[in-house]
């Protein structure tokens, strides 16, 4: 007996709630549930229009000895109820992997999961910038820069750039809650101010050992009513504001442009993370290390080591020191 092909009803709505969502080329992404059964799934597909009864699912499913697996699978149509069995059976998931590299901005991020065949750079920063997902994860803040965690991830092809967001935030927030076990007693204002320290010490360090220490030194310029005089955040404006190529020195004008982002002219944090922060520089907002240090410097550009100093005098002989190190 032949199976009947199912065509979609074109008025049927498709949800994230029903875990079967419509792509743009007409196929659909079906999420099986782990531990779900392969009646539930029937129900779901029947609901869908994708299946015309799921009374004929469950015989074909009864019929044969295999389970359906837990997984995001793409169905194209047309496709019978026995191919969908089959396929869901499969475990073949078209996953593609994207690694975010630490440090980078909501803008190459976006290129990242474009080129990795995911979502388009375009609904992927529509996503980030989306009020109603910012809303719902307390940001303040007009998009996640800053909030969607670097990693290694595995996502199906075209897949919906809110879920991968969501997917990145949620990662974000796990981390932070292993990092800092109290940070369910914190303030949405406390938490923003620690991921846009760690943004700017992401950028800043380059050796492990020194983001505790340099979040030390942000730390007391900020309790001191200091500005924080980040180069980073002048590059942020650079490249990201003004849209310009990312520069290879920063220059004394470019201290001088007046944005809020510009930590040499704006006391206090920007208004909001400059780049992806990791574990490290996470740790590091999260517990500065006590010093009595305002200043640091780079000192070996080969290792990627800093000075670090109480007074401007030192920092200024530190700087002459190394200079005359270097002829």
């Amino acid at each position: 007996m032949n199976s009947p092909v199912q065509s979609v009803n074109p008025d049927t709505v498709f949800s994230e709630t029903n875990a079967i969502i419509k792509n743009d080329d007409g196929s659909f992404l079906i999420d099986v549930r782990r531990g779900e059964s392969s009646q539930s799934v029937g129900l779901r597909l029947e609901k869908a229009g994708l299946i015309k009864s799921r009374f004929f699912w469950d015989l074909i499913c009864r019929l044969d000895n295999e389970f359906i697996k837990t997984g995001t699978y793409r169905l194209e149509l047309p496709a019978s109820p026995v191919n969908i069995y089959r396929l869901l059976v499969s475990g073949k998931e078209v996953l593609h992997k994207v690694t975010i590299p630490e440090g980078v901005t909501l803008r190459k991020m976006a290129g990242y999961f474009e080129d990795a065949g995911i979502c388009s750079a375009e609904n992927f920063l529509l996503a980030a910038r989306n009020p109603e997902i910012i809303n719902q994860y307390g940001i303040s803040g007009e998009s996640m820069e800053g909030y969607l965690f670097p990693d290694t991830y595995f996502f199906p092809a075209e897949f919906p750039a809110e879920r991968v967001v969501k997917t990145l935030v949620d990662n974000l927030f796990g981390k932070l809650e292993k990092i800092n076990p109290q940070i369910h007693i914190m303030s949405p204002k406390e938490i923003s101010d620690k991921v846009i320290l760690a943004s700017i010490i992401e950028r800043e360090y380059r050796v492990s050992d020194e983001a505790s220490v340099m979040a030390g030194v942000f730390t007391n310029r900020l309790g001191s009513n200091m500005a924080l005089q980040s180069c980073a955040t002048v590059e942020y404006i650079i490249t990201e504001i003004q849209g310009k190529p990312h520069p290879n020195v920063i220059y004394f004008s470019d201290l001088e442009i007046l944005n809020p982002y510009n930590t040499y002219i704006y006391r206090g944090l920007p208004p909001g993370p400059i780049s992806a922060p990791g574990i490290v520089a996470l740790t590091a907002a999260m517990f500065p290390e006590k010093t009595e240090f305002l200043y640091f410097r780079l000192t070996d550009p080969a290792s990627g080591r800093h000075y670090f100093s109480v007074s401007y005098d030192e920092h200024i002989s530190a700087g002459q020191l190394i200079t005359k190190s270097q002829f």
